[in-house]
This record gives C-alpha cells, sequence and structure tokens, in this order.
C-alpha cells in the first residue's frame, strides 16, 4: 500500500512539475524599448528603457526565479524575486521590467540597463539558470521614442526577425507597453454567426443539443456510479455474514434430484425403511458458505406452534 501511494505520489509530482516547466516556457519577451525620451513612466515618475514579457499561455504562470539578463554568460543576472503577487501573470497578459540598474527600486527594476546606439541582446533563463526560454537582440539602429516589438504577441518564441517590427506610433503601429501589440476590436466568429444565422434558430438549437447532451452523460455517470456503489456494498455485506448471492447462478449438479434421490435410497437401503413406516425424511437447502453439520441449530427440535 505505501509503495503504490509513494509511486502514485511520485507521478503526481512529475506532472505537476512538468505542467509548470510547460506554462514558463510560454512566457517570451514581447517589446522592447531602449531610448524612452517621450513615453511611458515607472512608478516613480521616471523615463526609462523597458522590457515587456507576454503569457502566451492560457493559465496563470509565475515567474518568479527566474532571470534576466543583457549577458549571456551571466544567465543568473537578474533573479526575478520571489514572495511577490505581481510575478503571477495571468493568462494572455503582460508585465514590464525597467532597465534602469535600480533593482533596490523594485521587483520589476532589472540591475542592468540598455545602450542606445548599439545591439542590446536581452535574454530570459528558466529558474534553473541553463535553459534559455527567450532572447531578442535589439539592433542599434533602432530610434528614439520607438519600440522593437512582435508584430503579433507571442508570435514565434524563438529569436525570429520577421516575427518583429519596429513600432514608432505612426501609421497604426502603436507603442503598447504592458498591453496587446495587435489591438482586437471585433469578433469574427460572433460576426460570422451573426451573418449565417440571423434568427438566432441555430444558436438555440446548438445551446439547447450541448445542455441536453451534458445532462445525459452525467445522468450515465451517476447510473454507472449508483450501480458500482450498490455492488460494492452488496460484496461487502456477503462477506460480512457469510451468505451466498442468489443472483449468482448455481453450479451445474448441485442439490440436483438426482443426488438427493441417491441420498435417499442409501438411508433406505441403512436403514432399512419402507413405506410402512411414518418416518418422513426431508432435505433443506441451507443458504450458509459453511458446513451446518457441525452447528446446534440444526439439531435442535422446533418448538411447536400454539
Amino acid at each position: 500500500m505505501n509503495k503504490r501511494f509513494l509511486t502514485l505520489l511520485l507521478l503526481c509530482s512529475f506532472c505537476v512539475a512538468g505542467l509548470f516547466a510547460q506554462g514558463r516556457k510560454g512566457v517570451c519577451i514581447n517589446e522592447v524599448m531602449v531610448q524612452n525620451d517621450s513615453n511611458y513612466v515607472d512608478d516613480y515618475g521616471m523615463r526609462h528603457a523597458w522590457v515587456e514579457l507576454f503569457n502566451s499561455t492560457f493559465g496563470s504562470v509565475n515567474i518568479s526565479s527566474m532571470f534576466l539578463t543583457d549577458d549571456k554568460a551571466n544567465p543568473r543576472k537578474y533573479p526575478i524575486p520571489r514572495m511577490d503577487v505581481n510575478t503571477k501573470i495571468p493568462p494572455r497578459q503582460h508585465v514590464v521590467f525597467w532597465c534602469d540598474n535600480e533593482p533596490d527600486k523594485g521587483t520589476f527594476h532589472v540591475n542592468f540597463s540598455l545602450k542606445p546606439g548599439q545591439d542590446n541582446t536581452i535574454y530570459l533563463f528558466d529558474s534553473d539558470g541553463t535553459t534559455l526560454i527567450d532572447e531578442v537582440t535589439v539592433p542599434a539602429t533602432l530610434p528614439a521614442g520607438a519600440s522593437f516589438a512582435r508584430k503579433v504577441d507571442g508570435q514565434k518564441a524563438e529569436n525570429d526577425a520577421e516575427a518583429w517590427e519596429v513600432r514608432d506610433g505612426k501609421n497604426g503601429k502603436y507603442i503598447t507597453p504592458s498591453s496587446n501589440n495587435v489591438i482586437i476590436d471585433k469578433n469574427e466568429k460572433i460576426e460570422n454567426f451573426e451573418k449565417h444565422d440571423k434568427t438566432g434558430v441555430g444558436m438555440t438549437v446548438m445551446a439547447m443539443t450541448i445542455v441536453f447532451l451534458s445532462l445525459l452523460i452525467l445522468c450515465l455517470c451517476f447510473i454507472g456510479l449508483g450501480l458500482f456503489h450498490a455492488q460494492s456494498a452488496r460484496r461487502k455485506k456477503q462477506a460480512a455474514t457469510g451468505t451466498v448471492d442468489d443472483s449468482k447462478p448455481l453450479m451445474a449438479g448441485l442439490d440436483s434430484g438426482e443426488e438427493i434421490a441417491a441420498i435417499c435410497m442409501a438411508l433406505h437401503e441403512h436403514l432399512n425403511m419402507h413405506d410402512k413406516e411414518d418416518f418422513v425424511l426431508t432435505i433443506n437447502k441451507v443458504k450458509r458458505a459453511y458446513s451446518p453439520w457441525n452447528s446446534k441449530i440444526y439439531s435442535l427440535r422446533e418448538l411447536p406452534h400454539k
């Protein structure tokens, strides 16, 4: 029992660890600004370079104990502090880190800065300090006040130049720290549904079908559970009382007429009994799993009825 429990516990631990690691691999660098002269300000009212991380998964991811660095040879340069509730990124949401080289200002102020006029490579490492989650190289030609961002949030986790673009706030290329790079102002699925189902009949039928199918599945599950528990309770009761289940078919030939006739003939020959005696032999089947011959209750005479 203990071995089974330990095995199950280990399997559950591995599964949870795998899911946790898989969630962190969905975090990526989404947008970077190197020279911030007229854009986003931090909680101290100051403008600094910033890096935006995006959670591309559909579950919350805690990035505490992960590492940000601008030096691949020093992957543990800035460990993201633990015990901060703000390091838990909700599904499909963002968080901004300030590259001001002032980590004493808080969790989201890293201990390195970005240098304008030269290439800046930023790395995101997992909590082990060796697994590279994402990286991006910001070109030296990035203008002041512009950002280097993914065309679509979370598109292509690897450092792919085709997935990135320079954003200066013009021609729809907005700078969006802590927000979606692509502003979604419509729902194509709803628009298509309205186009093909103007009266709403299809939606009604679909909703009712889903509800009734769900209820049917729940009903079947409850029936199965009820039968299982009833059978389990019946087995426990039989084991406790020692009774035999009447629902199970008897073994072929057990207490058959031939066997009873043979027993009667043997007693007739042994006791020399004839039809003229008043002795009546009655054989009753006892519903007990043990042999009743050594039980005293079967040798006692029944009291006469008053």
